[in-house]
């Protein structure tokens, strides 16, 4: 089947920005050398060699503990929040979803940095505090700050998709399970939920992966003391300058989201077809 001419300008976009930026990670990744003189590069693995060390080993099992713990937060807020929503009336259920996307319309870094005015020590919250006779809290650059700062950033990318297929289950099966005696807690384990687990592993990814590889939220609300991966790929790029380093953590990154992807894809499929169990 030959390609459309209008295809063309689709392919260029791609070949700019996606094909040979990834070429030249996986080039500066598997050499060494001077990152300003290409003439110096050589053949080598001392990059990932290098990141499998302790202390770096650490900052990725922090990322991927923080990751996680937003990831649980966010769906055990968002599915109830997507079911209550699901629930209304037409009207109001855009209201409701039109106040979760508007925040969304403000710059992601305008956002975090609302949160330094709420957290800091002398922020509206230890305003309060202090107002009603109590000492400030220390609420800001730590790894708590950190987790709020994802769970507000990334809780829509969890509602969204849940709430869309929450709101196209057919009322028919809730009948149908209701005719066969089933109660309300039966219904919603047997037929709901088992029919979005589609949504809430779209809301999973959606919310896992930006929040491994984040570093805005961790170098505004971590205050620079809870580095994470994203923050470690960062400082090689525009400090450092070591950027081969820098290309071999990103190619582990990168990795290690393929495999989540390819986990929770699986685990999709396995659940396809959910509903029946009450038959």
């Amino acid at each position: 089947m030959r390609m459309k001419r209008t295809a063309y300008p689709y392919i260029l976009w791609i070949g700019i920005f996606i094909v040979i930026p990834l070429f030249l990670i996986l080039y500066f990744a598997f050499t060494a050398g001077n990152s300003q003189d290409f003439s110096s590069f050589e053949i080598s693995l001392s990059n990932f060699r290098r990141f499998f060390t302790p202390i770096y080993l650490k900052v990725l099992g922090r990322s991927v503990n923080l990751a996680f713990i937003s990831t649980i937060i966010c769906l055990a807020l968002g599915y109830p929040m997507a079911y209550i929503i699901s629930k209304e009336r037409h009207k109001k259920r855009n209201i409701m979803i039109l106040m979760f996307v508007i925040p969304m319309w403000m710059n992601f870094l305008l956002r975090t940095y609302a949160w330094l005015t709420l957290l800091g020590r002398n922020g509206f919250i230890n305003f309060i505090i202090t107002k009603i006779g109590l000492k400030p809290l220390d609420l800001i650059f730590n790894d708590k700050a950190v987790l709020l700062g994802m769970v507000y950033n990334f809780l829509p990318f969890m509602v969204l998709p849940i709430y869309s297929i929450l709101v196209k289950i057919d009322k028919n099966l809730i009948e149908a399970a209701e005719d066969l005696g089933a109660n309300r807690f039966e219904i919603f384990t047997k037929v709901i939920f088992p029919l979005s687990i589609p949504g809430v592993i779209t809301g999973i990814t959606m919310v896992f992966i930006p929040a491994m590889s984040t570093f805005i939220i961790s170098s505004l609300l971590g205050g620079n003391k809870y580095n994470l991966i994203g923050n470690l790929i960062e400082q090689q790029f525009r400090w450092t300058g070591d950027w081969h380093f820098g290309s071999s953590m990103s190619i582990i990154l990168m990795v290690f989201i393929l495999i989540t992807m390819a986990i929770t894809s699986k685990f999709d499929k396995e659940k396809e077809g959910g509903g029946g169990g009450l038959w």
